[in-house]
């Protein structure tokens, strides 16, 4: 890759063939690229542990971040052809440098290095922590001057603020922006699963500008430019709601990539935690490796930039070795892939309240007493986690929640929203439009994992499950 100001082209698997002028912006963004943190991102995998059960799952943030600028560019040229703008205003180049960066603070597996984080609180294991830090103040702020003195900042706050403000700030950060658009298509052909397939095409041939009253406390004080798509792609954008939310059960919360995340997790923060102990000769690590610094320093930069997958994929057969034993059998159990087995916590409450979809309404009933056990379930099985003097956790808890689609109402201002031109051109959310999308409840997952020979760990769940489904019947009696 040549730093001098010439096109250059990068080949993807996704896009085909990828493109950056020899212009002075794109020339800019080339050498943003070339930067040592940008470069970092090709260590680190987008789906950090997905490659244990999608073996093709090997692709990088760097393939992304270099993907969503050039979905980003589409998005930005329908603005400029229907528009009729002949050049990328300020509002563009900014939108499309933060499309480029918006991953750069990534750490290494992804978002399970920021479970570690949320666990021990170490401001800098969060990405959006690390990404602002990036582009105000490296090498990669650097480069930016050269588009402007306060460029860098600009590009910075885009990407932290919360919401859309403009068209261009929806290109970044929206229900429907080049992140998305990526990564979605991305992240499906790499894995191998046929299901949740977008027509990305169709979307973008059929995709327009259209204006939205803007106010304040229900006053009308103008109005805005948003994304607009035609009548006839509301199937494919119907389609595209639905397939990201299948994309959540079948690849983001597969069982046995959590179950991973969850073992690097523990084994992580325990080895964080010896280091500051001062035992950092139990972990099998040497004094000066990355992740010993890291655990001393956890708030200096250049220790955070300096781990990534390779690193951790590295130490591993050292941390199999060491004197701790949680240390070892964690790291043997990741490098073997000998996961905890998995039991689904929120199926076994369904199954025994009788969860049936009779209606919306009793749906609604029913999907508030299964969470209101769900809370009871996980106290206590925090509670006897807590209470066991052992040196790992026997169980570990894996809770999370996706929205399908967020209404305006819970969204983040209506440049957030997926919008559908309908009769006589007004323009619906697709909410309004689709009664698919509408219906759709949030995706909720409760599993515990744990030692498959812990014979004892599987009867506590049951007998607490069992014991929060029994006490919830006497309440409703």
């Amino acid at each position: 890759m040549a730093n001098s100001a010439k096109e250059q082209r990068i080949l993807d698997p996704l896009h085909n063939l990828i493109e950056f002028d020899a212009d002075e912006f794109e020339a800019v963004l080339w050498r943003v690229i070339q930067t040592p943190p940008f470069q970092r991102l090709r260590r680190i995998k987008q789906l950090g542990f997905s490659e244990l059960v999608f073996p093709g799952a090997t692709h990088t943030r760097f393939a992304h971040s270099v993907g969503t600028f050039h979905t980003a560019r589409k998005l930005v040229n329908v603005i400029m052809r229907q528009s009729g703008k002949k050049e990328f205003e300020h509002r563009a180049k900014l939108a499309l440098a933060g499309a480029l960066v918006h991953d750069v603070g990534h750490g290494m597996f992804s978002h399970a290095f920021e479970e570690v984080g949320k666990t021990l609180d170490l401001k800098l294991a969060h990405h959006e922590q690390v990404s602002n830090e990036l582009i105000r103040n490296s090498i990669v702020a650097h480069e930016f001057r050269a588009l402007g003195h306060s460029f860098a900042t600009e590009v910075a706050d885009l990407i932290k603020q919360n919401g859309p403000r403009t068209i261009y700030d929806a290109v970044v950060s929206s229900q429907f922006d080049a992140d998305r658009l990526d990564y979605m298509q991305r992240d499906r052909l790499m894995t191998g699963v046929q299901s949740s397939g977008i027509d990305f095409t169709w979307l973008i041939a059929n995709l327009k500008l259209g204006r939205l009253s803007a106010g304040v406390d229900e006053e009308e004080v103008g109005d805005i430019e948003t994304f607009v798509l035609g009548p006839k792609a509301y199937r494919a954008a119907e389609s595209f709601v639905l397939s990201l939310f299948q994309l959540y059960p079948n690849v983001y919360f597969h069982k046995a990539t959590r179950g991973a995340e969850k073992l690097f997790a523990v084994l992580m923060s325990r080895l964080v935690t010896l280091v500051r102990d001062g035992h950092t000769n139990k972990t099998g690590l040497s004094s000066n490796h990355p992740i010993v610094k890291f655990s001393l320093e956890p708030e200096e930069l250049k220790n955070v930039l300096s781990l990534d997958d390779a690193v951790f994929w590295g130490a591993l057969p050292m941390l199999a070795e060491a004197d701790n034993s949680g240390v070892r059998e964690l790291a043997t159990r990741i490098s073997e892939r000998k996961l905890f087995k998995c039991l689904d916590v929120r199926e076994q409450i369904m199954a025994k309240l009788g969860h049936k979809a009779v209606s919306i309404e009793a749906r609604k009933r029913t999907n508030a007493k299964i969470e209101v056990v769900a809370e009871a379930v996980e106290q206590r099985l925090r509670d006897w986690v807590m209470g066991e003097a052992t040196d790992l956790p026997r169980i570990l808890i894996d809770k999370a929640v996706r929205d399908p689609y967020k209404k305006f109402q819970e969204s983040k201002g209506p440049l957030n929203q997926i919008r559908i031109e309908g009769p006589q051109g007004k323009l619906l959310d697709m909410a309004e439009v689709s009664p698919v999308v509408a219906a759709i409840e949030p995706y909720n997952l409760f599993r515990v994992y744990f030692d498959r020979d812990d014979k004892d760990a599987k009867i506590v769940v049951e007998r607490i499950v069992n014991k929060c489904v029994k006490n919830s019947r006497k309440r409703s009696t």
